[in-house]
Order: structure tokens, then C-alpha cells, then sequence
């Protein structure tokens, strides 16, 4: 793993150096200082309120210190069964709660025996600037997918909807990769941040340039989800690396799921689905309620041991299948063959394994945040904040769509074994006392 990270770093920092040295990039940059120091010296930036504005929030230690604990995953699946217009069935629910209790086992139970004895040369401390190099290729690769992808629908997605439907998933999955690109370059600036190079002012500053900076190229595609992704990483990353206030987080948590359910709202007038006088909460409301019956009927066909063993997974590979895992679900319950369905968190793991599969499954996803929030509140290191951020951002939204992309996949596989390093790093230290 130390050859093919050596490997990584060394590549990405020759392509990042090149760029660099490049008259377009030089310029770009050069417009982006002016900008940000035009913007930290603002009059406009001193009216806009400081962190200890809304102070009352600060009091309650949750909201300050733990609200991207891992059992918020837990908090917004509940939220979202509540939503369903419908109750699911008594053996759903079942399943539901053997899901959550190995979830909160995963999570909050089994890593408190690991990291005992704390000290920060247990772990593994990754080099900042191989880290912004790193995230810097994966924007690159990113904006060069997207523009193979504009070329190969012959116009944007977003000007001309119906060209979505012809965007092959080959050339639109890398243009994710900007996604975990801007979180390893905000790592970087948080780094800078906390050794005095950067002020406060300067790095929400360019947080917010990279949030809308990956929002533009996902938004010309006509993709939401990988927007909400990016934006909720780096509020994520931005409060534990405390560049953004409590309030910020708590508002604009709250903004950005009213522009959720807005989305929702107009989209379905767009689509005649609903009319003007349909409340907007009822798009949220029917989209649940849509999910979880799905889930039943998986529920009900998957038993205790599954009927995939592992193929719905697999066909997350792009070319080990003709449908993917999400049309593959259509196929199953026999609804919609040829459409792409959402079968929330503990679905893949249902059809695969049943609820043997959950039971494992929401344990080992709860391992995986539990002992990366753990790293980084021992450590308060910029990349596993960064890290964290990304595994859960992914996980709050699977929590409806799913973890079914190969690319979300690898991340995990990725932070996993990075906190497994870890792990025999520090047990290696403690047999040497």
C-alpha cells in the first residue's frame, strides 16, 4: 500500500507542478488571490456575522462539538421512515432495528476499545502538500471528464435536459472524483489554517470557491445529488476544522434541506405529478413513502439469507453487467426494468445477504465512521477530517439512495484500509512497551 501511495503522490505531484508552471493556470490563480484578498478586506464581509453570532447554540455540546457523530446516520434514517406516508411491515421493521443496533454496535461500541492510550505518533501523518496534489489531479480529472462527456451528448445537459439520458455512466463517474478533489485541496488549506499560513477569512473563502466551483460542473450535467454531496462535505470538514460557526452549520443545514424539498416541488410541477396546491412537503413526503415500499418488497423477497449473495454489489463494476445495481433493483421487484431505483441503506445489503447481510453489513459501516470519528477527534488531523466528511456524507445520502456506486465503494474500501493502518500501527507500538 506504501508503494502504490508513493506511486500516487509522485505522479500527481509532477502533473500538479506542470500545471502550475502553465501561463492559463498562473493567470487563474493570480485572478483568485486578487479576488480573495478583494473579498477579506471587504466592507461587505465585516456586516456579515461572526461565529459567536446565535451564541445560545454553543451551549449544548452536541450541537458544538459531536453533530456529525455517527448516529446521525441513524437520527435521519428514522426521520425519513417517519416521512412515509405508510407504515412498513412488522418483519421491516424487524429487520430496520436489527440494522440500527448493529449500526450503533459498529459505531459507538467496538472502537471505544481501540486508541486507549492516546498518542499522535500511533498514527499515520500524511504530507499536506502530497495531499492538495492529490486533490488537485482529481479535479483536473474531474473537468476533463466533463468536457468528454458535453462532447460525447453534443451539449449541456443542463441547457437541453433530454441529452442527460444519453451521458454514458464511463465518462460521467470520474467527473465525481472533484468531489473528494475539493475535500483533500480543503484539507490542505485547513492545514495552512491551523499553522498560521492561512487566516479565518481566507480559507472560508476558498471552501466556498471550491464548493461552488465543483457545484458548476455538476450542475451543467443536471446531477443534484453529487452537488448536496460536495456541499455537506465541506460543511462537515469546515466545523470540526472550525472555520465555519455552529450557527452556519445549523442554518444552513436547515436551507439546504428546504432547498431540497423545493427542488422536489418544482421539478414534480414540472413533471405534472402534483399541482399547485399540493403541499411541498408532500413531494418528500410520496419520494419516502416511494423508497420504503420498495424496501418492503425487497424485505420480503430477500429472507434471512438474500438471493444476489454478493452479484448486486458486483455489478456496481462498470461492464460486469448489462443493468446496474439500481436498475437491477427494478428488475427484482418487477416495476420498472428500465429505470434506475433508489433502495435506501440497508437494501443492497438485504438482496445480497438478507438480513444476515444487514446485521454485518451496518456493522461494518458503523466500524468504518466510528473509528474514523474517533481518529479524528484524537488527532484533529485536516486529512482524516476530510476523510470522515466524505465517508459520511455518503452514508447520510445512501441512507435513501444507497451505496451502489463503484467509486463510493472504493472510497470506502480506501478509508478502511487507511484506518486499518492505523489500528496495526498502533498495536505494533504498544507490543514494542
Amino acid at each position: 500500500m506504501s508503494g502504490f501511495y508513493s506511486l500516487t503522490t509522485f505522479i500527481s505531484r509532477k502533473i500538479e507542478k506542470f500545471f502550475r508552471k502553465s501561463l492559463l493556470f498562473t493567470i487563474i490563480f493570480s485572478i483568485a488571490r486578487f479576488i480573495e484578498t478583494q473579498w477579506v478586506n471587504s466592507y461587505i464581509k465585516r456586516l456579515y456575522p461572526n461565529e459567536k453570532f446565535l451564541s445560545i447554540l454553543t451551549k449544548n455540546n452536541i450541537i458544538k462539538n459531536h453533530i456529525f457523530n455517527p448516529i446521525i446516520v441513524i437520527l435521519l434514517f428514522s426521520i425519513f421512515l417517519m416521512l412515509s406516508l405508510n407504515p412498513i411491515s412488522f418483519d421491516l421493521q424487524i429487520t430496520i432495528a436489527i440494522g440500527f443496533i448493529s449500526f450503533i454496535i459498529g459505531s459507538i461500541v467496538i472502537p471505544k476499545y481501540f486508541f486507549k492510550n492516546f498518542d499522535k505518533t500511533n498514527f499515520i501523518k500524511f504530507e499536506i502538500a502530497d495531499i492538495y496534489s492529490i486533490g488537485f489531479c482529481l479535479i483536473l480529472v474531474g473537468v476533463l471528464f466533463f468536457f468528454l462527456s458535453v462532447a460525447s451528448v453534443g451539449g449541456v445537459p443542463l441547457l437541453q435536459p433530454s441529452l442527460r439520458y444519453g451521458l454514458k455512466p464511463i465518462l460521467t463517474m470520474p467527473v465525481f472524483l472533484m468531489i473528494p478533489g475539493i475535500g483533500l485541496v480543503g484539507a490542505s488549506y485547513l492545514s495552512k489554517f491551523k499553522s498560521g499560513i492561512l487566516n479565518r477569512s481566507q480559507v472560508r473563502f476558498r471552501f466556498l470557491v471550491l464548493v461552488i466551483f465543483s457545484g458548476f460542473f455538476l450542475f451543467a450535467l443536471g446531477y443534484r445529488t453529487p452537488i448536496i454531496a460536495s456541499l455537506l462535505m465541506m460543511i462537515i470538514i469546515g466545523y470540526y476544522g472550525k472555520v465555519l460557526g455552529v450557527w452556519e452549520v445549523v442554518i444552513g443545514t436547515i436551507a439546504g434541506l428546504l432547498l431540497i424539498i423545493g427542488v422536489g416541488y418544482f421539478r414534480s410541477m414540472e413533471e405534472m405529478t402534483i399541482t399547485s396546491n399540493t403541499s411541498p412537503f408532500y413531494t418528500l413526503q410520496s419520494r419516502a413513502d416511494f423508497t420504503l415500499n420498495v424496501l418492503n418488497l425487497l424485505n420480503y423477497i430477500s429472507g434471512n439469507f438474500g438471493i444476489k449473495h454478493g452479484a448486486l454489489t458486483l455489478s456496481a463494476i462498470p461492464g460486469s453487467s448489462d443493468s446496474g445495481p439500481r436498475m437491477m433493483i427494478g428488475q427484482l421487484i418487477a416495476w420498472r426494468t428500465e429505470v434506475t431505483i433508489t433502495p435506501t441503506l440497508i437494501g443492497p445489503m438485504l438482496v445480497d445477504f438478507g438480513k444476515f447481510g444487514v446485521a454485518v453489513g451496518m456493522g461494518f459501516l458503523g466500524f468504518i465512521l466510528g473509528i474514523g470519528y474517533k481518529i479524528l477527534k484524537k488527532t484533529k488531523d485536516s486529512f482524516y477530517t476530510a476523510l470522515y466528511g466524505l465517508l459520511l456524507t455518503y452514508t447520510i445520502l445512501g441512507v435513501e439512495t444507497g451505496i451502489l456506486d463503484i467509486q463510493v465503494i472504493v472510497y470506502f474500501i480506501l478509508g478502511f484500509l487507511i484506518y486499518l493502518a492505523n489500528i496495526l500501527k498502533t498495536y505494533r507500538n504498544m507490543q514494542k512497551i
